[in-house]
């Protein structure tokens, strides 16, 4: 454990997951990641939507969570703040949000199981440069980082991009009733309320905020790694979802932005 918290290693680690990351970003621009809307009509292995999305993401909590109690500063005050917005943050990405998936009744998977596999690693890189930074390797992260402006604004930025995230998974959800579900009915409807009246994809939008502010607020590179492969993945897909929605609606409204209201 000592060589997987160390300086050297982690800085291995690190250089190769930014690496990772800009060849997601080439893939995401050439291929369509197979779950969801997108993955509907793929062949292959498929899982349910609710069993992809927490297996998928069950690593970023459990590699989160191994590391941290292994760091030197584990029961500091402030690395057991940022452990709490975590476990609160990929509480709800992991499991509150796919339990409280509309599902038709009887549907197929959709979520192919090459996402999952290939999400493990990402998820579980997540865990690890962020918990062991944190926990073990800072040496701002202490009492006096409570006062600085950028875990201020970085707390803030990250508040209001989870509470837009909670707010558009609610929309989306929303938009296929209990009965409709409960029928089997697959009917998929064009949002209109929140910020769904300004861009196609808040839900990715809030996500990347959220991630903005949690790399300013814990001033790492691990965090910035974090925010950078989830904007190699959502970004591409941002485009792929409004192209899907144009196809699907004729009337899909023309001044909808595809991600950052008024600007992309």
């Amino acid at each position: 454990m000592d060589w997987l918290m160390s300086a050297e290693v982690y800085k291995f680690v690190l250089i190769g997951s930014f690496v990772y990351a800009a060849l997601i970003l080439v893939g995401a621009f050439m291929t369509e990641a197979p779950y969801g809307k997108l993955g509907a009509e793929r062949g292959g292995i498929n899982l349910s939507p609710r069993l992809g999305w927490f297996l998928m993401e069950l690593p970023a909590t459990l590699s989160f969570v191994w590391f941290y109690i292994h760091g030197k500063n584990a029961q500091a005050l402030v690395p057991m703040i940022f452990l709490g917005i975590w476990l609160v943050h990929y509480g709800n990405r992991g499991f509150i949000f796919p339990l409280l998936m509309r599902v038709a009744k009887g549907s197929k998977g959709t979520f192919s199981i090459i996402v999952v596999v290939s999400g493990w690693l990402v998820t579980t890189l997540h865990g690890y440069l962020n918990a062991v930074f944190i926990s073990h390797l800072s040496t701002h992260i202490t009492a006096e980082w409570l006062s600085d402006p950028r875990f201020i604004i970085g707390i803030a930025i990250y508040i209001c991009g989870f509470l837009l995230n909670l707010q558009s998974d609610s929309i989306i959800r929303n938009l296929r009733s209990r009965q409709e579900v409960e029928s089997g009915e697959k009917v998929y409807r064009v949002p209109e309320a929140g910020l769904f009246k300004y861009v196609t994809n808040p839900s990715y939008f809030s996500e990347l905020l959220s991630f903005t502010g949690f790399a300013i607020a814990t001033w790492s590179l691990g965090a910035v790694f974090v925010l950078a492969v989830s904007a190699a993945n959502l970004i591409p897909r941002a485009f792929q979802v409004h192209r899907w929605y144009q196809e699907k609606f004729p009337d899909y409204p023309r001044e909808r932005k595809v991600l950052i209201p008024f600007i992309i």
